[in-house]
Order: C-alpha cells, then sequence, then structure tokens
C-alpha cells in the first residue's frame, strides 16, 4: 500500500514479499537498487503500514512490527522504526531502530530532515538523527471542550506537492442531543512539514464518509478528500466549498503541481481526473492488469 519517493534520483520504495520486506526501484531503469528483507534472528518481522525517505534520499524509515517465533508459540514484541541507509544497496540492514506505540500508520519527515512524525492515536514526534521522542500532538488526546475523541482512518502517503500531510477526523459535540445531526462532525487534520505546524479544525456537521485528502500546492486553503464524493474545503474558513458524486468509490486522490488537477484513484484500476477550480471530470486513466485497492498515488516530476 505504501510508496515513498526519492524525488531527486527518481528511486520508488515499496513494500512486497507479503508486508516483509523494502525494494527500493529506479524509475528509469525499472532496476532494482535497494532491498532490505525484515525477518531476521528468530523473528517474523511485517511493515503493513508506514515507510518514508528522508529528504537527502539517505534514509528510509519503516515501521515494523515484530513476532518472536518460538517453538510452539509466537511472542508479540514491541513495535519500532527501522531506519537504514539506502546506499546498503540490496543486502540492507537497520542501522538504528526508534521504539514506537503500535498502531502507528502514516510516517513523515518533516522537510528539513531533523523530524519524523509517526500517526497513530496520537501524532508522534522522534528527533531523526537520535531517534529521540521529542512531543506529541494529541489526536485522540484532544481536549477541545464537548467533544469525544477523533476517530481518524489514514494509511494515504501524498503530501509531496504540498508539503502538507492532511487527514478528516470525526467526532461528536456532547453538548447536544444523541439524536441531533449537528452533534456528529468533521474535521480536518493537517500537519505541515515545512513550518512544523500541527492543525484541528472543524469545518461541517457530518454529512459523507472521506477516506484521504490532498492539499492544493498553489492555493493552499484548499483541501481536497474522495471516496464516494468529491469534496472541496476552505481550511482558512473551515467550511465546505463544493461536493460532487463520483462515478463510483476512490480511496486516493493527489493534485498537479500546479494546483489545476486532481486525481482520484485507488480502489479499481481507473485514475479519474478533474479540474480543481469546478470540480468537472476531464479525463481518466485506465490501467491494465487489475485494481489499486488501498495503495497511495504519489507523484514524481520525471
Amino acid at each position: 500500500m505504501t510508496i515513498s519517493i526519492d524525488e531527486e534520483r527518481h528511486i520508488a520504495y515499496v513494500l512486497l514479499n507479503s508486508w516483509g520486506s523494502v525494494a527500493g526501484i529506479d524509475l528509469k531503469t525499472g532496476e532494482q537498487v535497494f532491498r532490505a528483507d525484515l525477518s531476521r534472528d528468530g523473528r517474523r518481522v511485517r511493515a503493513i503500514q508506514g515507510m518514508e525517505i528522508s529528504p537527502d534520499g539517505k534514509h528510509v524509515y519503516v515501521n515494523c512490527l515484530p513476532v518472536k517465533i518460538g517453538l510452539g508459540e509466537y511472542e508479540v514484541e514491541d513495535n519500532y522504526i527501522a531506519v537504514f541507509n539506502t546506499e546498503d544497496g540490496l543486502n540492507a540492514e537497520p542501522v538504528r531502530k526508534i521504539p514506537v506505540p503500535r498502531r502507528v500508520a502514516v510516517l513523515m519527515s518533516s522537510n528539513d530532515g531533523t523530524e519524523i512524525y509517526a500517526l497513530g492515536h496520537d501524532l508522534y514526534v522522534y528527533d531523526a538523527a537520535t531517534g529521540e521522542h521529542l512531543r506529541d500532538y494529541p489526536i485522540r488526546g484532544w481536549d477541545a471542550a464537548d467533544r469525544t475523541a477523533p476517530d481518524i482512518l489514514d494509511f494515504w502517503n501524498q503530501w509531496e506537492q504540498s508539503d502538507t500531510f492532511s487527514t478528516p477526523f470525526f467526532t461528536v459535540d456532547t453538548s447536544k442531543a444523541e439524536d441531533d445531526p449537528a452533534a456528529y462532525r468533521m474535521g480536518m487534520l493537517t500537519m505541515d512539514l515545512e513550518k512544523k505546524d500541527f492543525r484541528m479544525d472543524e469545518y461541517e456537521n457530518f454529512e459523507v464518509i472521506i477516506f484521504s485528502t490532498v492539499v492544493n500546492p498553489v492555493r493552499r486553503n484548499e483541501a481536497y478528500g474522495v471516496y464516494t464524493q468529491l469534496t472541496k474545503i476552505d481550511l482558512e474558513k473551515d467550511e465546505l466549498i463544493a461536493r460532487k458524486d463520483l462515478d463510483h468509490t476512490y480511496y486516493a486522490v493527489n493534485v498537479s503541481s500546479d494546483g489545476s488537477e486532481l486525481y482520484a484513484g485507488g480502489t479499481l484500476n481507473d485514475i479519474a481526473i478533474y479540474d480543481t477550480q469546478t470540480l468537472d471530470k476531464k479525463g481518466e486513466i485506465i490501467i491494465p492488469g487489475g485494481n489499486m485497492s488501498l495503495s497511495s498515488m504519489r507523484m514524481v516530476d520525471m
């Protein structure tokens, strides 16, 4: 599901081998230039979600779930971020490990490469060089008045155009009656990877499900979300701008570098193209050979 891109070297890092390995593929030649098999030392290790490349392309960070295999039992061990040197080629081993809580789904790096962000019940922040746990941004621990703990579903890496991670969250206004539709609220969580700025703001009553979102790199107040509808949100005014029905469900969304086009993908084998101003459909790209399922869509300038 997870794809991380070294944009300068045009290498895509992907999880494969039943989530047991990481491979780096040269996008110009198709050659495998990096490989790390995660299981070792009597442990079966899987990386279902959560992988990132450092901004300088020197390190790959992988969220690992280890299980120690005994003679008659499995022992679940603590999760960690494995750090690999990309120059170690096809037999790479971790150069260090950073302990992290369970349920981490997304890894991000700050643009200056000094911090790693791990999205789980909260957004955990680590020093990229030492692995020190620096701070947390509360998500489940959000202390907004009259609100339940927010609910988030996200494992899509698609922030490279705006350098801003975004994801919808859902919460309940406990000051209102349970049968009041206005009690059920939607909001947007954003993490600006350049400014290291974390925000959570509500923008409407719960109307539709949104799986993933992306921020426009030019009109940075605009975010777009997809599932069965295409949604456009104003992040400065915290309000809905527009919404249109889609041809079918889409899980992933990305945006062009000039902010003019949206690409809705995941789920099946088509990528639908939409105008960011009008949300009108402009075309589609058909991918042969099956569906994209829950995979992320990444943008690369070749």
